[in-house]
């Protein structure tokens, strides 16, 4: 930060600290003015800036900011023009250093710090905000970004404000830790939550942590729902959605659709959210992430919706809740999103699944199982109260919504009745299906579909129904033998997955998917022939093979210029290796390691290519 000032250097700069609420960034402005102030011929710091402009007005903070710097205690200002005149006329030759501290407007850059020209030569002005693209609008030099502390400063500030010491005393060195863990770095909750257990009892902390796990600290939540508080409505659902249902999800283009399904304006909207600090994503994984407890805030935001009643909240996600309503039948027309995730627990009374047919506002449905057991469905079935002969889907709400998700779904058919035109995500991992649709089923709008590890599945139903799709996920199919036509011709199809199919003999003869870019047929052990490609398909980049039965490559294979990754390790009967092969320009690499009836590879024309061979890599 030190270094971003350039202390001593004659030229004007804006600097920004930006971060979330709580993190320090006052702090942090306090500290250097304590240090440096003395270097400027005069110098103001305007704490707090957003709650004293909507309580006092801007004139006086103009006021404030004036008098501070010429010791003048009557300083006239009639109106905000005025101010601004006056403030760029009697700085515009001074060295100063100011800082703004918690500005969250324009105005209140363009009232008290215009623009470069209004300091003398060396003057340096921060700006504390939790707006990171405000800053850059107002032309800030430099931004310096406040991150969470790591661990080992965190138990410290926390054992500074609980014991007034830099470490725990030794019996209170476990509770220390799950505060801290509780904490997750944030400063303020530090030292909110040290300083409220100073010179307490063991039983003390113990009863603090028990009810900070109920009720979260309301002194804290106050000070994050201050950025909630500044977003418009739209951005205000999006960030509860998040904050309910999709932290931990990748944000791909599907995610992005369903975000737009609701009209969030997500491509706009998610970027206003990490400006302001409420989000982060991932660097590598392009997860959406948010700190815990502002989690913790929009699920409290939530439960005030109606703290005695769940069924007149607009999103579930506590089982207890979930169970109260689908139990007393109560949500009917509020009730938007809901996760039930299903405990392990052998005692519990029942409840219908037909009170989702109420729901008439539901968006959003996720049935998952928290404890991996392996008696999950048995579990499902006895909890709400379903029969193998009974189907789940005749009771789902269908016009709105856009995101089912059911692990171990228990019927072993589907649901001809079951048109969801807006239904933009299915999933059902390890499902009982044995078959899907008879004839087309009509879902226009979905683009992921996974049946991951339903062990069960014959065969896959005709597709041409859902023309959108993008993303097929049958992975572990182990029962699947049977491949419907119709999906060699989907225009849409991204990304494909069969990946440990057993059964799987063969594919439609012909295949034409111009925008699959992920192919995976790995460790299909019965895959004899690949299928020849028709059209363009040149949008593949990635074709998984190994572990496959096949003997041969199509010549048609050669159309495949886009391939740069190629996996046929252990296709031990892959015995002609079509010269096609050499015409894959783009190929990176490729693995013919443990194909034992492979005579040997022709030359390689693609540039750069790695090719694997019975273990050893060969730069071609």
């Amino acid at each position: 930060m030190m270094n971003i000032l350039g202390i001593g250097l004659d030229d004007v700069r804006f600097i920004g600290i930006h971060g979330m609420g709580g993190v320090g960034k006052t702090t942090l402005a306090e500290v250097i003015y304590d240090r440096i102030s003395y270097q400027f011929e005069s110098s103001s710091f305007i704490a707090c800036i957003r709650e004293k402009t909507r309580n006092r007005g801007l004139v006086s903070l103009q006021k404030q900011l004036l008098s501070k710097i010429f010791m003048e205690r009557e300083i006239n200002i009639w109106d905000d023009r005025e101010g601004m005149n006056m403030i760029r006329n009697r700085l515009c030759n001074k060295k100063v250093f100011l800082v703004l501290d918690d500005v969250d407007r324009d105005q209140h850059l363009t009232a008290l710090a215009g623009s470069h020209d209004w300091f003398g030569p060396g003057s340096r002005i921060i700006l504390t905000s939790r707006d990171n693209h405000l800053l850059k609008r107002h032309g800030v030099n430099d931004i310096y970004k406040v991150n969470e502390l790591n661990n080992d400063e965190a138990l410290q500030l926390f054992s500074l404000a609980a014991f007034k010491k830099p470490q725990p005393e030794e019996n209170y060195v476990d509770l220390s830790k799950d505060f801290v863990k509780y904490a997750q770095g944030l400063p303020l909750a530090l030292k909110v939550l040290g300083s409220s257990l100073f010179g307490r009892g063991t039983n003390a902390w113990k009863g603090a942590w028990d009810q900070l796990k109920e009720n979260p600290n309301k002194g804290i939540l106050d000070i994050l729902q201050v950025g909630f508080d500044g977003l418009d409505n739209l951005q205000k659902k999006l960030f509860l959605d998040i904050a309910c249902f999709f932290i931990g999800e990748v944000l791909d283009n599907i995610l992005m659709d369903i975000l737009e399904s609701f009209g969030y304006y997500p491509y706009l909207n998610i970027d206003i959210l990490m400006e302001k600090c409420l989000i982060t994503i991932s660097s590598k994984s392009k997860r959406l992430r948010m700190h815990d407890l502002l989690q913790k805030m929009g699920q409290e935001i939530i439960y005030d919706e109606s703290p005695e009643e769940p069924g007149r909240r607009s999103r579930l996600w506590h089982y207890e809740d979930v169970f109260h309503v689908l139990k007393n039948n109560t949500g009917a027309g509020v009730i938007e999103g809901i996760v039930l995730n299903l405990p392990n627990q052998k005692d519990q009374e029942q409840f219908s699944v037909k009170a989702f047919s109420k729901m008439k506002k539901l968006r959003i449905l996720k049935i998952r199982n928290t404890s991996i057991v392996n008696n999950f469905s048995n579990l499902c079935d006895k909890l709400l109260n379903l029969h193998r002969h009974s189907n789940p889907l005749r009771s789902i709400p269908k016009h709105g919504l856009r995101v089912l998700e059911w692990f171990e779904y228990p019927s072993k058919s589907w649901s001809n009745s079951f048109r969801a035109d807006n239904l933009i995500e299915l999933r059902f991992p390890c499902s009982h299906f044995k078959q899907l649709w008879k004839g087309t089923c009509t879902l226009g709008s979905l683009k992921r579909f996974d049946l991951s590890g339903s062990q069960n599945l014959l065969g896959t139903p005709d597709l041409t129904g859902v023309p959108n799709l993008e993303t097929l996920d049958l992975e572990g199919c182990t029962s699947l033998s049977k491949v419907h036509k119709s999906i060699g011709v989907l225009k849409r199809l991204r990304r494909l997955n069969l990946h440990a199919c057993k059964r799987l003999k063969s594919f439609p003869n012909e295949i034409s998917m111009e925008s699959l870019e992920h192919f995976y047929l790995s460790d299909c052990s019965r895959f004899e022939k690949f299928p020849d490609i028709k059209g363009n398909m040149t949008s593949l980049r990635l074709l998984y093979l190994h572990g496959t039965a096949i003997k041969e490559l199509p010549l048609s294979f050669k159309s495949l210029c886009g391939l740069s990754i190629l996996s046929l390790h252990n296709c031990r009967k892959l015995s002609i290796f079509q010269s096609v092969i050499c015409g894959l320009s783009n190929l990176k690499i490729l693995d013919v390691s443990d194909c034992l009836a492979l005579d040997g590879i022709q030359d390689m024309n693609g540039e750069g290519a790695r090719v694997l061979f019975t273990g050893n890599v060969y730069d071609q």
